[in-house]
């Protein structure tokens, strides 16, 4: 494979992505689709209490309120067992009979003081009472300004949803071929200033020994202005393309992977967003070209996004 002096400079200038130039094996991939990192880090303390704020600020939603209700019933639970621990009753109000009864009077009871809302049935009684019910409410009250804290920082927590096709594709492209594959904002704000850059690594020997190669690809267009509809990134496959005269086969040998990084302005947080993606060699369609997924409709033209991966099989030039 021949390359210009500029390849070869990006080359030697980026030798790897930061994962090291070790090569892979088992088809593993060092970027997941959903852009997280597929390599683990021994040596580090990663329980969750190495970096709480980290980690609620990036857990999914659905563990995010299930931690955050567990806490508040553990939390309420506790405060009840604190209560049905004084000497006689610890509210007035408390009506309860049996031993469920009481404690249900007492899990409640917490709960109107953690929360300070206070209905005015029951009112703590006796000294100890008092002290448990002042020092739940403190509490509380940094509970919850914590918890909003929480929720402020995943609402304001600029993320870019940038969709992808799920396969890359090798299409006719000029009088050749070209690597592509078609990606689209997942919202609706707006993306401005947006760069890619794609890169190949694959496997290959170096002086005997097996080495993680990366090469950067050149694009067609590297970067556009906006992102409202849908872009489909071009690497024309010519003489000086790492592609160059490599099969499909050889791409699955050499465990090939291309990886993605998408940098955009976010026009509503007012800040750069990034995404990342990939894809393996058996996520390659050789000989294929995307369906047209634009339209008009009332004289608005639209995108349809649910066919973002939809492709046709075609020829290619010799």
């Amino acid at each position: 494979m021949a390359f210009n002096r500029n390849n070869r400079q990006k080359e030697e200038e980026f030798k790897d992505l930061g994962f090291g130039t070790n090569a892979s094996s088992g088809g593993s991939r060092l970027l997941n689709q959903d852009g997280s990192f597929n390599i683990e880090r021994r040596g580090l303390n990663d329980g969750f209490t190495n970096n709480i704020y980290h980690s609620l600020i990036t857990m999914t939603w659905t563990k995010f309120l299930v931690l955050v209700m567990i806490f508040y019933i553990v939390s309420n639970l506790f405060f009840a067992c604190l209560y049905l621990m004084s000497s006689g009753s610890f509210a007035d109000g408390a009506t309860g009979n049996t031993m469920l009864e009481k404690f249900l009077d007492a899990f409640f009871f917490s709960a109107q003081t953690i929360t300070t809302v206070g209905y005015g049935k029951m009112s703590p009684v006796g000294i100890y009472s008092n002290v448990v019910a002042a020092t739940e409410s403190m509490f509380g009250l940094l509970g919850f300004a914590f918890a909003t804290g929480l929720l402020y920082g995943r609402f304001s927590r600029p993320v870019a949803k940038i969709i992808y096709s799920q396969h890359a594709i090798v299409a006719p492209y000029k009088d050749s071929t070209g690597f592509m594959f078609r990606l689209a904002n997942g919202r609706k704000n707006a993306l401005i200033e947006i760069e890619a850059q794609v890169v190949l690594s694959y496997n290959t020997v170096i002086n005997d020994k097996p080495t993680r190669t990366f090469k950067i690809l050149d694009l067609e267009r590297a970067k556009i202005n906006f992102l409202f509809s849908s872009w489909t990134i071009v690497h024309p496959i010519d003489n000086e393309s790492p592609f160059y005269k490599l099969t499909h086969k050889d791409l699955v040998d050499m465990e090939a992977e291309i990886t993605i990084l998408m940098k955009a302005f976010d026009d509503s947080f007012s800040q750069i967003v990034y995404s990342r993606s990939s894809y393996k060699a058996h996520e390659m369609v050789v000989g294929a070209k995307f369906a047209n997924i634009h339209g008009k409709e009332n004289n608005m033209p639209f995108v349809d996004l649910h066919r973002l991966d939809e492709f046709e099989l075609v020829d290619l030039p010799s």
